[in-house]
C-alpha cells in the first residue's frame, strides 16, 4: 500500500464514516447545524489522525535523527483552506520557547509560519 493512499478521499470519508457510526446515537440527537458541525469536526480529526499515520509510515528501522513532516492543504469551501501539519518523531519542548526538532520538522515550521504569516520569535 502506498502511505499516501492514506489521504486520498476514500480513506478520509472511510474514516469519518466510522466516526460517525460509532456516535451514531449522539448524530440522532442532533440538530442539522450540530450535525454539520459534528461531521466536520469528525473529518479534521480523521484527517489529523491519518496523517500521523501517513507521516509515520515506513518509519521502521529509520536512523533515529530522521525525522518527517507532513502538511495537507485541503479546501475548506470558498477561498478558505484547512492545514493539517503532523510530525514525527514528536518535537519535544525545551522550554523558554525552544523546540528540539530535526532539519525536516524545522522546515515544515518555517513553512507553516509563511502560510499563517505568524511570526515566532527564535
Amino acid at each position: 500500500m502506498d502511505p499516501d493512499d492514506l489521504l486520498a478521499g476514500p480513506a478520509v470519508e472511510a474514516a469519518v464514516a466510522a466516526l460517525a457510526e460509532r456516535n451514531h446515537h449522539h448524530l440522532e440527537q442532533m440538530s442539522d447545524a450540530e450535525r454539520a458541525d459534528a461531521l466536520e469536526h469528525w473529518r479534521e480529526l480523521a484527517i489529523t489522525v491519518l496523517t500521523a499515520a501517513r507521516s509515520a509510515a515506513g518509519t521502521a528501522n529509520e536512523d533515529p535523527g530522521h525525522g518527517r513532516a507532513t502538511i495537507v492543504l485541503e479546501d475548506a469551501g470558498g477561498q478558505e483552506v484547512t492545514v493539517h501539519a503532523t510530525f514525527w518523531p514528536e518535537m519535544q519542548d525545551l522550554g523558554d520557547g525552544e523546540i528540539a526538532a530535526t532539519p525536516a520538522q524545522v522546515a515544515a515550521l518555517e513553512l507553516l509560519e509563511q502560510l499563517t504569516g505568524d511570526d515566532v520569535e527564535d
